[in-house]
Parts: structure tokens; sequence; C-alpha cells
């Protein structure tokens, strides 16, 4: 019961990573705001307790900021912060990117979790005290995880984490991010799906050094554990949770 009379709020929470841990923040005692631009996916979320839901588009600042004011009306207060709502991109290469795929894709990776911090950090910093976690990924850490757009706004998660931790240290309030390997969420079905129609699901995750891929709960215990007391001495990192794939070179043919 780590977050017991705590408040958190949970972007991206209708599936996947952040349902995950909206889930796990409230099993340990929190009251949760639960955040997408999918109202029918919250609604499967978290069905029970002293929570709430709210449909916002992270890369609206003024939703962002409505949004943390409906928390602080209801609540008072906002201790913690999972940054998770995130899209991709194909792979097409560089010269096939177009602006609109940069802008949509930074908009709401980089730019929505900026836009989170600015307004649930000026409430931290008046209480105090408080901790945020951003959902990056190994795609921010070397290449070959995502398509570009992605791949350079999960560096800039990476990067803002930092800043913002040092903007924000003084005032007791930590931010952090977790770099995710491959995980089975909505965002990456089909590349499960295709691996399963391949008969070759047993290859996910054989590159890295656990050889398995992830769970979406795996990443919510890293989240919590980085939003919790626990890590009070934590701040401004990077941590990957990924099995181990950007421990090695991680090349074709290296492992067996």
């Amino acid at each position: 019961m780590r977050f017991e009379g705590k408040v958190a709020i949970v972007t991206g929470a209708g599936s996947g990573i952040g349902r995950a841990t909206a889930r796990r923040f409230a099993s340990e005692g929190a009251r949760v705001c639960l955040v997408d631009v999918n109202e029918a996916g919250l609604a499967e979320s978290l069905p029970e307790g002293d929570h709430m839901t709210m449909t916002c588009d992270v890369s609206d600042e003024a939703q962002v900021e409505a949004l943390v004011s409906a928390v602080v009306a209801k609540w008072g207060r906002v201790d913690a912060v999972a940054n998770n709502a995130g899209i991709s991109c194909t792979k097409e290469p560089i010269t096939e990117n177009t602006p609109e795929i940069w802008q949509k894709v930074l908009g709401v990776n980089l730019i929505g979790v900026a836009n989170v911090i600015k307004h649930a950090g000026r409430v931290m910093t008046g209480q105090g005290s408080g901790a945020i976690v951003n959902t990056a990924s190994v795609a921010g850490i070397r290449s070959g995880a995502g398509g570009n757009a992605y791949s350079a706004s999960k560096a800039g998660v990476i990067n803002l984490t930092q800043t913002a931790a040092c903007d924000l240290g003084g005032f007791n309030v930590r931010v952090n991010a977790v770099c995710p390997g491959l995980i089975e969420t909505g965002m990456t079905k089909p590349i499960f799906d295709m691996a399963r129609d391949k008969g070759k699901e047993e290859k996910l995750g054989s590159r890295c050094e656990l050889r398995r891929y992830g769970r979406p709960e795996e990443i919510a215990a890293a989240i919590c554990f980085l939003a919790s007391d626990d890590a009070s001495y934590i701040t401004g990192q990077a941590l990957p949770v990924d099995g181990g794939n950007t421990a090695s070179l991680n090349l074709p043919g290296m492992k067996v």
C-alpha cells in the first residue's frame, strides 16, 4: 500500500502499459485519474473504486491544464504522474517521412509529456513533493526499435526527463523515465499478430538476454517503484525495462 492516501494521474490508461499501471497504483491504495483519448478503453481499465476517468489529448495544452485542474478540484493534490500516452509510426526511411508524421508523433509523445509535466509540476512544486515517471523506450536509446519520428520522440523524452528533474528537484519533485523493450500492447499488436500468423511467436523477444518479450504489468511495476518512496533518492534517470536488450550489442546471429 505504498500509495495509500495519494493521488495518481496515468495517461494512456485505456490499454496496455497505462492500464496495467493504473491498476497497480489502485492496488497499492492510490486514487487514480485515468486519462486517454479512448473513452471506451478507460471504462474497461479500472471500473471500481474511488477513481475518475477523463478523455484528454495530451498534445493540447488547454486540455491538459483542464485535466490537472479537475484532479486538484476533486482530490486537492497530485502525488504521482505516469506519462504513458503515446503513438507509434511506421519504419519508412527518413527520405519518405512527411512533416505530418513528425508533427503528430512529436506532438503526443514529446510535447504531450512536457504539457503534463508543466501543469502537474506546478501543483507538485506547490506541495513540495511529487514524482513523475515518463514512458520512453529502448527506441530512444538505440536504433532499430522504432521509426524515425517515434525514436526521436522517445530520445527527447529521456532528455526532457533529465532537464525536468533538474528544474524540479529543488522542490522535492522527482522525474524519471522507464524505457520498455518489446511489450505486448495495443501499439505492438501488429508485430505480435504477424509473428503468430507465421508461426514465429517463439522468436519474439529472442534477441533479449532473457529470451522473451515483456508484459505490461512488468513495466507497471517499474513505474510504480520509481513513483514510490522506495525510489526517494532517484531522479533524472532513464531505466531500461527490456529483458537485457540494451545490455549487449544485440546483433543478428549473436544469440543462440
